[in-house]
């Protein structure tokens, strides 16, 4: 019995320590990961062929509407649309003229993760004969974006382009607990995407290229 209870401590404790390790790993990883999200955006006069807007958060298609506007890309390409909606209306919805910027908007519809996001770009860069884009997204979102996207394009260069929501401000997020919240539950997301990318797994959903 004695032995018994020995073996159990034996191994509870060898299961508690391997908890307590990987709890510091995440922790630490989860410091590098807050660290590392853009605070800015690092060359907001760079010219590419297109903007890519990510739908899902609240700034990021206004933002590419200014953009385009100020002739930063050919084309802006909104990618996760839902189905039925078209541009003129997404044009309503963010309150802007059709007639100055219809022309040259496309959307996506088939997206529904980050993952979608980057192969339904590739394939309207590829049908554009584009090389180069500028993609627009909330600044805590920037790294799993680009991990995704630099995998489905390697080729293309990316500008990254953060906005942030007034939830998540650049600066002083980490004082704001439902800011922190979604921070950790991005970097856990960003780990799946990184270890998915690395073992060459197809994404959850999205369709072989």
């Amino acid at each position: 019995m004695i032995r018994a209870l020995a073996s159990a401590f034996r191994i509870g404790g060898r299961t508690l320590a391997a908890v307590l390790a990987l709890a510091a790993l995440w922790a630490g990883g989860f410091l590098w990961f807050a660290l590392g999200m853009p605070q800015r955006v690092d060359d907001p006069a760079a010219k590419t062929d297109a903007i890519v807007v990510l739908t899902g958060g609240s700034k990021r298609l206004n933002e590419g509407l200014t953009l385009l506007l100020q002739g930063r890309a050919k084309k802006l390409f909104v990618s996760g649309v839902h189905r039925g909606v078209d541009v003129a209306e997404l044009l309503r919805a963010a309150q802007q003229s059709p007639q100055e910027v219809q022309c040259c908007i496309a959307l996506g519809h088939e997206a529904d993760n980050t993952a979608g996001n980057a192969a339904e770009t590739a394939r309207w860069m590829k049908e554009q004969g584009y090389r180069s884009l500028r993609l627009v997204t909330s600044g805590y979102h920037m790294p799993r974006a680009l991990a995704e996207f630099r995998a489905a394009m390697p080729a293309a260069a990316l500008v990254a382009h953060p906005v942030f929501p007034d939830t998540f401000p650049a600066q002083g997020w980490w004082t704001r607990g439902g800011a922190v919240a979604l921070a950790a539950a991005e970097y856990t997301k960003y780990l799946a995407a990184v270890a998915r990318i690395a073992l060459g797994l197809a994404a959850p959903g999205v369709p072989a290229a």
